[in-house]
């Protein structure tokens, strides 16, 4: 009985250190799913960045930069400061020029000396501190990190024109060091430089900059910055409401198959507006739904997802189709669609008024959308919903209570099937056409008993006919080739040839 409860015993140790080791490894992973701080990101940033450019691998280069939207969102002046403090080393030029950029590190507080008394007091393993760096670092490095500084000040509210002077500098300095090894970091660095340039309002400024820029990189074949550009230069066109010259630079460039999905969607969403305005429609609406599947998801870019939707519905309406309700209820276009969803009732009913009260209500809206100028094209749509509506109620309406224009012009647009009696004032819906309904339905099943009767006809014949025919007609030639032949050589008589009736 002893030996039985220790083996028991054992068996109840051996589950506890399973359950243990269990639960240590669980906190590693843990530990290790907890996400980088903003420093410790933007220090494995430099080692990727660095390996891309010892290796000639631009991979690890757009790996940095696919995290830029979200790091982006977590820095603060601080992080800046200490990431350069670590990543140059103490006497380093660049590193001064980096920090003038940055406000002054505010003194340290009461609060501040505590806490570096009390980090003094844990073990030096603790607080260990990487060695100081000794080796300047590459000018990829410096690129780096002039591109979070335009967005931290960007994003602070600081004034436009340090971030302009700040993304111009970086420019000039990027073509002055001219490295292949730049060209994915110079796309989002033109970004910046718009980005700036057009929260200061003097966008226009920027364009000459924007179509040299985009000749060099055509030469160069480099992909990344020429969509950029590209984009970019679509954009200040736009902004300006120059659809003429947008168009001409769509006809004259071709975009690179290489972008990537963020740089096609939006592409595609310029693409969407010029069409939109040069009254092509389908085309329109093809490229906005193109831009709808490149483009990142609604909860990460909310602004583009609804920029694009409201332009695809006002596309919509245009096309004489209506959009589907499910849109109007997502969560992220609920509330930035609600007016575009009004103008839909409004069009879907055929109520005029209740159309041109929507469009005067939201009218700041669409402005700021630059869709007014496509909405109120929506008018004769209105129009002649309602005009279907009444001649699918009525047999025959007076011309007193609706303009003859807009009738005719439904009936000669084939929006209606009716036809006007001047002499009584009235259209006719319906009634009046029995006779050419027939003669339609006559003239189409003659057509279909004809293709039928051909059909048949076509049956009747052989399959491969045609293939005996240039069997017997190859063989009559081969007859005729002996019987030269025979007449060459003497062999035949008159009498052979027919020469003996004669």
């Amino acid at each position: 009985m002893p030996d039985v409860e220790m083996k028991a015993a054992e068996k109840e140790e051996k589950k506890e250190d399973k359950k243990d080791k269990e639960k240590e490894t669980k906190e590693e992973e843990e530990v290790k799913k907890e996400p980088l701080t903003p420093l410790a990101e933007i220090k494995g940033n430099f080692v990727l960045i660095d390996r891309a450019v010892s290796t000639l691998e631009p991979r690890f280069t757009h790996r940095v930069l696919r995290t830029l939207t979200t790091l982006v969102k977590r820095l603060d002046e601080t992080i800046l400061r200490d990431a350069i403090e670590e990543g140059f080393p103490k006497d380093s030029t660049t590193k001064t020029t980096l920090l003038s950029w940055l406000p002054p590190a505010p003194a340290p507080t009461s609060k501040d000396v505590e806490m570096e008394m009390d980090s003094s007091s844990t073990p030096a393993a603790a607080t260990a501190k990487p060695p100081p760096v000794t080796v300047e670092p590459v000018p990829e490095i410096d690129i780096y990190l002039r591109l979070l500084i335009i967005h931290q000040l960007l994003k602070s509210g600081s004034p436009a024109t340090k971030a302009r002077e700040l993304s111009v500098e970086t420019v000039k300095k990027m073509q002055a060091l001219n490295r292949r090894s730049l060209d994915s970091i110079a796309a989002k660095v033109w970004f910046a430089l718009e980005r700036s340039f057009e929260l200061g309002g003097d966008l226009a400024e920027a364009r000459p900059m924007f179509l040299a820029a985009q000749r060099t990189a055509a030469l160069r074949h480099d992909d990344d910055t020429q969509a950029s550009l590209i984009n970019r230069l679509l954009r200040s066109y736009l902004a300006y409401s120059l659809y003429d010259q947008a168009d001409k630079l769509v006809s004259k460039t071709t975009f690179p198959v290489s972008a990537g999905n963020p740089q096609y969607a939006r592409y595609h969403y310029y693409l969407g507006r010029i069409k939109a305005v040069q009254l092509n429609y389908s085309d329109a609406h093809t490229n906005l739904q193109q831009a709808i599947r490149r483009a990142p998801p609604a909860v990460v870019a909310p602004g583009f997802y609804q920029a694009v939707h409201k332009l695809s519905v006002v596309v919509e309406l245009l096309m004489g189709d209506i959009p589907d309700r499910s849109i109007f209820r997502h969560p992220v276009l609920e509330k930035p669609l609600k007016g575009y969803f009004e103008i839909v009732k409004a069009v879907r009913t055929g109520s005029l008024s209740q159309f041109q009260q929507t469009v005067l209500k939201h009218a700041t809206l669409f402005q700021a959308d630059k869709t007014h100028t496509l909405i109120t094209r929506l008018r004769q749509n209105v129009i002649k919903t309602g005009i279907r509506r009444l001649s699918l109620s009525y047999s025959l309406i007076s011309l007193k209570d609706i303009l003859q224009y807009i009738v005719g012009k439904a009936i000669r647009d084939g929006v209606i099937d009716g036809r006007l009696v001047h002499e009584k004032g009235w259209m006719a819906c319906g009634g009046g056409m029995g006779a050419e309904v027939a003669e339609t339905f006559s003239r189409r099943i003659g057509y279909c008993l004809e293709l039928h009767n051909q059909s048949v006809k076509a049956m009747r014949y052989p399959l491969n006919a045609h293939r005996k025919e240039l069997a017997d007609a190859e063989g009559a030639r081969e007859r005729e080739k002996e019987l030269a032949k025979e007449i060459q050589e003497g062999d035949l008589d008159e009498d052979d040839i027919g020469g003996g009736e004669f």
